[in-house]
């Protein structure tokens, strides 16, 4: 069993491995003094967002960029709280910007993928970009973005995204779970087997959308505007989807506040896994799962005294290490300040992705107040 256990995660370690090496390949994007040229159109999903809305709309009114090079689209997707008053409220005070608010108009399984199909064949130009409304925007994120299309060649870009937390131990092992996948995001793309992103940060073009036929084919699944496109674009054109590893376009959101939530809103995550395009994808999730499900077994089997208490140690150590890399390259990149609390959410993260990975599999999961 032992050594089960230990070849289980060494094939953990070179896969992780992997995604260093390739995390390395991709280069930082420095931005040169070229003009702003590009026209945007930010594309923002809500429900129920009143509290976040204001301070979204305010980031994106400090914005470095000509105000005549960007639209906002907002979507409501039936809120019922006052989000769409404080549209209003705030439409009012800057008319300046072009500000348009739809209704979600339900086709399919997915409020969200309905929500920016509706915005896409309002789009003024090209270029569309889509961020969440419990987001803040950084004020050169269009700039560089402009800059970027301006000297490569490229249908899509994917961006970086942190949390803005509080010192509680939960919203910094958020924060630490969150550079894995943002860490993990980089390295496939250094790979060249790009197939994850975050559509709080997440730019594409109009004809690209078309082109994949929007989301057709994976809208019975409530979640994935962001992977499942991506996936897409990967498959058709993947010379032209780049991840831009550029600190000026990291987009801010919000921790979870309760472990309730959070586990929540890890199993909608988690829970569209199965019907990825990517291979390397599914690979790299079950490769993930034996990982963390060894350190897991194996804490089990030390309590029946079946395994010795250096096993354990070195099988953790082993892992924490090869994971440690990894996230100390993607914090350095994205936060650049020290990760708090990194030994003991090591200790639980095991426990956390076995629990997440089988009430996925049930299928069920609570998002913005409806049951999918």
């Amino acid at each position: 069993m032992t050594l089960v256990l230990l070849l289980i995660l060494l094939i953990y370690v070179i896969t992780i491995a992997q995604l260093i090496a390739g995390f390395d390949r991709v280069k930082k994007f420095e931005a040169s003094a070229k003009t702003p040229s590009t026209f945007f159109s930010i594309v923002v999903p809500f429900r129920n967002e009143s509290a976040n809305l204001p301070l979204l709309l305010d980031s994106i009114r400090n914005l470095n960029y000509p105000i005549e090079l960007f639209e906002i689209i907002l979507i409501d997707d039936f809120s019922e709280d006052d989000s769409v008053r404080q549209i209003y409220n705030w439409r009012m005070e800057n008319g300046s910007f072009q500000t348009t608010l739809l209704e979600n108009i339900r086709l399919s399984n997915s409020p969200k993928k309905d929500a920016i199909s509706r915005a896409v064949p309002i789009v003024q130009q090209q270029w569309l970009v889509t961020t969440d409304a419990d987001c803040l925007v950084p004020k050169d994120w269009l700039l560089t973005l402009d800059q970027y299309i301006q000297e490569q060649e490229v249908a899509m870009i994917v961006g970086g995204v942190v949390y803005d937390g509080k010192k509680s131990f939960l919203h910094h092992f958020q924060q630490l779970d969150l550079m894995s996948l943002q860490g993990a995001t980089i390295g496939s793309f250094g790979l060249g087997l790009g197939f994850m992103c975050n559509g709080a940060n997440l730019c594409y073009t109009k004809s690209l959308f078309q082109e994949l036929h929007g989301f057709a084919g994976n809208n019975k699944i409530a979640s994935g505007d962001d992977v499942f496109l991506l996936q897409k674009a990967m498959r058709k054109c993947p010379e032209k989807v780049h991840f831009l590893k550029s600190k000026e376009i990291v987009v801010h959101t919000k921790p979870e506040s309760n472990w309730a939530k959070l586990i929540e809103q890890r199993v909608r995550w988690a829970s569209k896994t199965s019907s990825y395009h990517s291979v390397f994808g599914k690979d790299l999730a079950v490769i993930v799962f034996a990982g963390n499900f060894a350190i897991v077994l194996a804490s089990c089997l030390f309590s029946l005294n079946l395994v010795s208490w250096m096993t354990i140690v070195f099988l953790f150590a082993l892992k924490f290490i090869t994971d440690y890399i990894l996230l100390y390259k993607t914090n350095r990149f994205l936060r650049r300040k020290r990760m708090r609390f990194l030994l003991l959410s090591s200790l639980l993260y095991p426990f956390f992705c076995v629990i997440v990975a089988v009430l996925s599999w049930f299928g069920k999961y609570e998002w913005k107040g409806r049951h999918f």
